[in-house]
Order: structure tokens, then C-alpha cells, then sequence
């Protein structure tokens, strides 16, 4: 049954803060589908005794006080959760280690390392003859952009054009880059590994071909990486 399932929920979490929003995805589900449930058990019980046509009261102040009370108390059961992970996510943009300049173009992507003098590469997608093997197609590219595991990166994503959007579903990560403006991002990744996005805000003929490729590779890795890189 868990597998049945599975399709038709969020994507894998890869870290932490979207561990927590798919957790808050569910939670809001769960009580919504209660309250539906309740609602229809209660129109069948009230259709099936006739209590439209049988009573004859004019109020019904108790009533009334539930209508009042049971939507303000699902209400904080959603304010709580809610409120507790926009303060988890307003601590994680108070400080970062690292800053990377991410700018969409019709139709790739570029990033600096603000931090790192000389680091900087433009990302277009792998074309079929130049994917190795195991790499998905239309995702990989052929510059990712690498960043080091439990570090406070800042993201300052936007346009040289159109507007685009950097989305990385596993990661809970989307993001509108337009022109003119700068919006930023402050994200830690837990684990190593490779994940992939696109481009989320239709952008023209090739939208469909602009992926998003990030590596999380342990901090001497990436140092290496850099090493390499650097003009």
C-alpha cells in the first residue's frame, strides 16, 4: 500500500528544511481530509434524519458558537507548524559562509563565486552524444556547480534577460530570478550527492532545456574543485 502511494507524494527530501515541509504537506492534508470527512458524515446524518424539515428553531447559539470555534482551532494548528518553520528558515539566512551569484539566460545558466576570485562558468544542458553513461538526459550539463556539505551557502539569483525561476524540487528550492532584481537564498545541504532542477518559469522556445545541476561534495573536495577551476 506504501508503494501504491508513493507516487503521488512530494519528492525524496535531501535535507533538512524540506524533510520539514513535506511533514507540514502532510499534516495539512491529513486535516483537511478530517475536516472533509467530518462535513459529508454530517450532511448524510442530518439528510438521513430529516432534521432540516423536523426542527423548527429559529438560532441555535451553541451551534453557532462551533461554526465559530472549530475553524479558529484547525486554523492555529496550522499556524503553529507554520510559524515555527518560517523562524527556522529566517535562522538559516542569518549568516553564510559562502556566496554564490547564479544569473539565468535564455537558455542556460551562469555562476560566481562571489568569494572565490576567478570562479565563475556558464552551465548549458549535455546534448545525447555527449552524455556518459548513468546521466540523466535532458538534466545534466556539462559545468555543475559545486558547493560543500553542512555550510551556510548564500544564493543570489537573477535574470540577464526574461524571467526564469532556479528550482531544485528535493531541496524545497524555487526561486524567481528577473531582471534588475536580486533575491537571495541562504540553504546548508546535509548530504553529498547530486541533484538536479529546471528552469520553473517559462522563458521561451528553449525553456524546456535549461537544467540546474548541483553537486554536494565534502569540503576538501570542493577546495580541490576550486583549485581546478579558477582562472
Amino acid at each position: 500500500m506504501g508503494n501504491y502511494f508513493q507516487g503521488y507524494n512530494l519528492n525524496f527530501s535531501n535535507s533538512l528544511f524540506s524533510s520539514y515541509m513535506d511533514w507540514f504537506h502532510s499534516f495539512n492534508c491529513s486535516l483537511l481530509l478530517g475536516v472533509l470527512v467530518f462535513v459529508v458524515l454530517l450532511f448524510v446524518y442530518l439528510i438521513m434524519n430529516n432534521y432540516y424539515f423536523k426542527s423548527k428553531k429559529i438560532e441555535y447559539q451553541f451551534g453557532e458558537l462551533l461554526c465559530s470555534v472549530f475553524p479558529t482551532l484547525i486554523l492555529l494548528m496550522q499556524m503553529i507548524p507554520s510559524l515555527s518553520l518560517l523562524y527556522y528558515y529566517g535562522l538559516m539566512n542569518l549568516d553564510s559562509n559562502l556566496t554564490i551569484k547564479v544569473t539565468g539566460h535564455q537558455w542556460y545558466w551562469s555562476y560566481e563565486f562571489s568569494d572565490i576570485p576567478g570562479l565563475e562558468f556558464d552551465s548549458y544542458m549535455k546534448s545525447l552524444d555527449q552524455l556518459n553513461l548513468g546521466e540523466p538526459r535532458l538534466l545534466e550539463v556539462d559545468n555543475r556547480c559545486v558547493v560543500p556539505c553542512d555550510t551556510n551557502i548564500r544564493f543570489c539569483i537573477t535574470s540577464a534577460d526574461v524571467i526564469h525561476s532556479w528550482a531544485l524540487p528535493s531541496m524545497s528550492i524555487k526561486l524567481d530570478a528577473m531582471s534588475g532584481i536580486l533575491s537571495t537564498l541562504c540553504y546548508s545541504f546535509p548530504m553529498v550527492g547530486v541533484f538536479y532542477g529546471q528552469c520553473s518559469e517559462i522563458c521561451g522556445a528553449n525553456h524546456s532545456f535549461m537544467p540546474i545541476a548541483l553537486e554536494v561534495t565534502l569540503l576538501d573536495n570542493f577546495k580541490s574543485w576550486c583549485y581546478l577551476n579558477m582562472d
